[in-house]
C-alpha cells in the first residue's frame, strides 16, 4: 500500500511540473503531439484568402509542386551546402530534389558565382519541359546563413510577389528552403512573414492599379510549401498573418 501511495505522489509531482512549465497539462501534451505528428506528402489545405487571392498550404517539394511560377530560396554558396550536414538528408531535402530535377544547374550557377545568393538577389529560369512541376523557377537569395533573421522573409515575400505580378502569372508556389539548409528557424514566423511581405507588395501594386498606372492584377493563388514535420506549425503562422492582413 505504501509503495502504491509513493508511486501516486511521484506521478502527481511530474504532472504538477508539467502544469507549471507549460501552463496546463493539455497544452503540454498538445505541444508534444504537434512536434511529433508528420503530415502526409501531397496534403493540401486552404488557409484562407486575402484580397481574393487563395492562400494554400501544400506538403511537397519545389520540384513537384505545380504552379505557373515556383520560387525557391538559397543562401550564399558554401561547398556542398545542400548535400551535407547540417542540411537535411537528401530524401527529405526539397532543394536537393530540385537541383537533381534540373541536372545540377542550381549548384553549378551558385558554385561558379553566377548567382551569389546575396539577400534579395533574384535569378529566373525556364526549366526544360517535364523537368519539374512548375513552368518557371525563380531563385531568391537569403544572404549569409550565419546571419539569418526571420524579418528578412517579409522582404523576400515582397520580392516574390512583385516578380510574380511582373511575370503576369496566376499561381505562385513558394518554398523558403531554410529548414532544408539546416537552419534552425522559427517556422511559423517565417511562413507568416512571407505572407505579410507578399501582400504588402500586392496591395501597393493594387493601389497603383486603381490609379490606372499599373496593369491588372494576375495572381490568384499563393501556395506555401512545407515539409511533413512543419505543415501544421507553418499553417499557424500563415493563418495569423491572414487574420492580421484582413483586419486592415
Amino acid at each position: 500500500m505504501q509503495n502504491i501511495i509513493s508511486k501516486y505522489f511521484g506521478i502527481s509531482k511530474v504532472l504538477l511540473v508539467a502544469v507549471l512549465v507549460g501552463g496546463s497539462i493539455t497544452n503540454y501534451v498538445s505541444a508534444q503531439q504537434t512536434a511529433e505528428v508528420k503530415t502526409a506528402i501531397g496534403t493540401k489545405k486552404v488557409w484562407g484568402t486575402i484580397d481574393g487571392v487563395t492562400i494554400e498550404g501544400l506538403v511537397n517539394g519545389p520540384s513537384a509542386a505545380v504552379a505557373d511560377l515556383q520560387i525557391a530560396c538559397v543562401f550564399e554558396y558554401t561547398e556542398g551546402d545542400i548535400f551535407k550536414s547540417p542540411a537535411l538528408p537528401a530524401e527529405l531535402n526539397g532543394m536537393v530534389h530540385l537541383d537533381e530535377a534540373l541536372k545540377g544547374i542550381i549548384t553549378e550557377v551558385r558554385k561558379t558565382g553566377k548567382f551569389k545568393g546575396y539577400a534579395l538577389e533574384t535569378l529566373l529560369m525556364d526549366p526544360p519541359k517535364g523537368s519539374m512541376g512548375s513552368k518557371k523557377l525563380l531563385l531568391i537569395g537569403l544572404g549569409d546563413r550565419n546571419n539569418f533573421d526571420a524579418e528578412l522573409m517579409k522582404k523576400v515575400g515582397a520580392v516574390a510577389m512583385r516578380e510574380a505580378l511582373r511575370l503576369k502569372v496566376q499561381t505562385v508556389s513558394f518554398a523558403s528552403d531554410i529548414k532544408d539548409a539546416g537552419i534552425d528557424s522559427p517556422t511559423a514566423l517565417v511562413a507568416g512573414n512571407v505572407v505579410l511581405g507578399a501582400f504588402d507588395a500586392y496591395r501597393a501594386q493594387e493601389y497603383l492599379n486603381t490609379q490606372h498606372v499599373s496593369e491588372k492584377m494576375t495572381v490568384k493563388k499563393l501556395i506555401l510549401l512545407a515539409g511533413p514535420s512543419f505543415f501544421t506549425v507553418a499553417g499557424g503562422g500563415i493563418k495569423e498573418a491572414i487574420d492580421q492582413l484582413n483586419a486592415k
